[in-house]
């Protein structure tokens, strides 16, 4: 369970706002001054602390680089009435995960808490480089293949200069990870790490988010925004899929690259940032820039210093040490005994091609782990967990089967649902009904392997425990806890 501090002098307020935390399962302590926020925090460091700017005595800002000092990695949002002036600029620059105007909208600071928790344990989570000494870490860079010896390498050396690192690789191959060891063994690493997804948000709202944009910019804009580099200030940016960026926003990441430099949507004043840049892509680069998908120029300035990640089929024995990794962590996160893998399991694994890399190989084990039911894991679960879409053994990737962008390996009940769907609801929402519908069965799914345990269904599903709660209120399931 999550613990929030809130800091703030109005005291109708922390009670208030303390009744609504807990309704959504956070355990909460206050405090009513700036000097005993940071106190509470030396005391015992929650995982995520909202406070006011201005109280008697310190102001939040204040108390934020206290606690922050303390506490490296601590996330602060802040809290605060005076939106138009450039104090929540000040708490953004000097680490606050972000700032919400009074009187704010409920499902608006929810939002934001899930996002700096999860930020917060993400900075807080050490990767570690081929442990040999804690084989159970959290997150791990893990392999003794040649190809992951040079990574590690790369890593090392890469780690403590300000270069800009360009790490290249397959999908689920673990370029998040390298980005977040780079962080992490950084002059930086305590400082913020920013991670910008260039594919997740869309295109008209990608300026806004990397820049920020100034009052009055465009319809609707009715304060200042600082933007997700401005808030990196003197820490790490991590700009994934940058493969995929939209041609009208490169332009602005080559001046940041240039001149270290950017200017808000809206602005006219030029503003000076010191970011290191981590880029990360799947992409052919060299055929986008000849099919005029990147610019030249951008594409010259991301190669100071690459890495390149080997698909896992290019990593020799590293699938039974991955593996072992996986399950220990697994069965561990998922509250339940690690049941290991059977001789036949181990050779499954290792002649299977994995197209999806790592990622199909943590999911696949995950999958067989929940229907383990205690027993060791053969060869069948695995092959019933991979699917009968997926590549066997020795086979490349599954190739496209069809016309529309069809993939191969699709469950035909699935596509006839979304199908059907699609059709009852044509033109009224319908990529939206799908989607609800998917989900419900998925949540309900959960529950009943977990027999109604809410906190084990929020783990296997990837979701806080709040966040899982409204969604059971939303799509009005029935939650019935088996007695063992």
């Amino acid at each position: 369970m999550a613990q929030i501090l809130i800091v703030d002098d109005d005291a109708q307020l922390r009670q208030s706002f303390g009744k609504i935390l807990e309704g959504e399962g956070y355990e909460v302590r206050a405090a009513n001054s700036g000097e005993a926020g940071v106190d509470a925090v030396k005391t015992a460091a929650p995982d995520l602390v909202v406070m006011d700017v201005r109280m008697p005595g310190i102001t939040g800002i204040q108390a934020m680089q206290q606690m922050r000092a303390a506490c490296p990695g601590l996330p602060v949002v802040i809290m605060t009435a005076y939106g138009g002036t450039d104090t929540a600029i000040e708490a953004t620059k000097l680490g606050a995960f972000d700032y919400i105007l009074k009187p704010f909208e409920i499902p608006d600071i929810l939002r934001l808490i899930q996002q700096a928790i999860t930020a917060g344990r993400l900075s807080r989570a050490r990767v570690a480089i081929a442990p040999e000494d804690d084989p159970e870490g959290a997150d791990a860079l893990v392999g003794q293949s040649r190809a992951m010896q040079e990574v590690f390498k790369a890593v090392g050396r890469a780690a403590p200069t300000d270069a800009l690192v360009l790490i290249r690789g397959e999908s689920g191959t673990g370029k998040e990870l390298v980005a977040r060891a780079l962080w992490q063994h950084s002059e930086r690493a305590n400082k913020p790490f920013v991670i910008i997804n260039c594919v997740a948000i869309p295109e008209t709202l990608l300026e806004s988010e990397l820049f920020g944009y100034e009052k009055g910019a465009f319809t609707g804009a009715g304060n200042r925004r600082v933007g997700k580099i401005e808030q990196a200030q003197r820490g790490t940016v991590f700009l994934d899929e940058i493969g995929d960026m939209p041609m009208s926003v490169q332009a602005k990441i080559l001046r940041l690259l240039q001149e270290r430099q950017i200017e808000r949507l809206g602005g006219r004043e030029p503003i000076p940032v010191d970011v290191r840049i981590i880029a990360a892509t799947n992409r052919d680069m060299e055929a986008a820039v000849t099919e005029g998908r990147l610019r030249e120029d951008l594409y010259y300035r991301l190669k100071v210093v690459t890495i390149s990640l080997p698909p896992l089929r290019e990593r020799e024995g590293d699938v039974p040490r991955l593996a072992t990794h996986f399950l220990s962590r697994l069965a561990r996160e998922l509250d339940m005994q690690n049941p290991g893998l059977t001789p036949e399991a181990q050779a499954f694994l290792n002649g299977h091609a994995w197209p999806g890399n790592v990622r199909e190989l943590e999911n696949v084990l995950k999958k067989a782990l929940i229907f383990s039911r205690g027993c060791p894991i053969g060869s069948e679960e695995l092959r019933q967990a991979i699917g009968s879409g997926g590549a066997t053994a020795g086979a490349g990737a599954a190739a496209p089967s069809g016309g529309h962008g069809r993939e191969a390996g699709v469950d035909d009940t699935l596509r006839a649902f979304i199908r059907r769907a699609l059709v009852d609801n044509a033109g009224d929402a319908a990529y939206d009904h799908v989607l609800d519908a998917v989900a419900k069965s998925t949540i309900a799914e959960a529950l009943e392997i977990t027999a109604g345990n809410r906190t084990r269904a929020a783990k296997l599903l990837g979701l806080s425990r709040p966040t899982l709660i409204a969604k059971i209120e939303k799509y009005g399931l029935k939650v019935i806890t088996q007695v063992q």
